[in-house]
Order: structure tokens, then sequence, then C-alpha cells
């Protein structure tokens, strides 16, 4: 497996590169694209990926789809190093990491909400807004409904967990009684 730290310069070159024409938002759109469309067609990807057919044969297929696309000269151009070097297996990360980085440069965190219920759109514009102050960054969230949490939510950035369920205050209540605190 490609290591991450490849993927990393990989998707840094491209953002550097993206900077300087002042595309990097288009790259990182493109890029997701593409990587979407890999995940959709994976006989595809395995062909443009597998070393065991000739790099020409699988330069004309991702040829052939590129041209189908409305992607810039910048980006085909990587898409292709990417295969000249035997790096296209590592799509997602590279996809990943230059997301994670776009996002830095634009001020931008992603937030994944888990709610027991779906919120009304006041509700998920509070939290937006409550999150934004946080974190003092534009936060996007994808939200997600898990049943199991029976009340509350969780939300997640980065390494911060913030638990409000009521699954987890029951579960919190349970270890307190087993330590004796509630006798």
């Amino acid at each position: 497996m490609i290591g991450s730290r490849i993927s990393r310069r990989y998707a840094k070159a491209l953002l550097s590169l993206g900077q300087e024409d002042g595309q990097y938002e288009d790259y990182e759109r493109n890029l997701q694209e593409f990587s979407l469309f890999c995940s959709a067609n994976r006989e595809f990807f395995q062909v443009i990926s597998s070393q065991i057919f000739a790099v020409e044969e699988r330069k004309n297929i991702l040829d052939f789809v590129l041209d189908k696309s409305s992607f810039s000269d910048t980006l085909r151009n990587f898409l292709r190093l990417l295969l000249d070097k035997n790096r296209i297996g590592a799509l997602a990360e590279i996809t990943d990491y230059y997301s994670w980085l776009s996002d830095e440069i634009s001020n931008i965190t992603r937030a994944e909400v888990i709610t027991a219920w779906a919120l009304k759109d006041e509700h998920l514009n509070g939290l937006e807004k409550a999150l934004t102050q946080l974190t003092s960054r534009k936060v996007i969230m994808e939200v997600k409904e898990d049943t199991s949490l029976i009340g509350g939510l969780v939300v997640k950035i980065g390494d911060l967990i913030l638990d409000g369920s009521v699954k987890a205050q029951l579960k919190g209540l349970k270890e307190s009684l087993k330590r004796g605190e509630y006798s």
C-alpha cells in the first residue's frame, strides 16, 4: 500500500499549483468528482491502478474518460502523473488530504453530527452558529441519524467529541451507580 506520506506530498504539490493559479477549490471539486467516479466504477479503477496492464493501455483508458470531463489541463496532467508513477491507487488518500488542506486554507472545519432523529432547519442553523463560535471557523456539517442514541446528539469535530446523547448520559449514570456515588 502506498504510504500516506507520499499521498500528502502529491496533495500538497497539487494544492501549491492551485494556489498559484487560484483554482485550488476547482481542483478539490474535480478530485472529489473523479474519486467518486472511480468508487462507482470499480472495474475502471482496478484497470487503471493495476500494473498488470501496460502503462500505455492504462493511459489510453484514463484519457478516454478524462476527455469526457470538464477538468482543467492541470488536473488531467496530475491524474496522468499519478498513473505514470503508479500512485493512482492512492487517489482516495490524496483526495482526502487535499480536501483537508483546502479546508485549512479556507478556514473551514467539518463536523459530523449524529442525532437520534432528524432536526428541524432552525435547530441545525442554531447548531451551526454555535459550532462556528466554538471553532472560530466556518463549519460544514454532515448530519446522520442513529436511533440508538435515544435522544440528544453527538458532534465530532476532528479529535473533539461532544456527546450530549441520552445514551451517554445513561451510561454515565450507570457507571456512577457502580462506583456508589448515588447511594
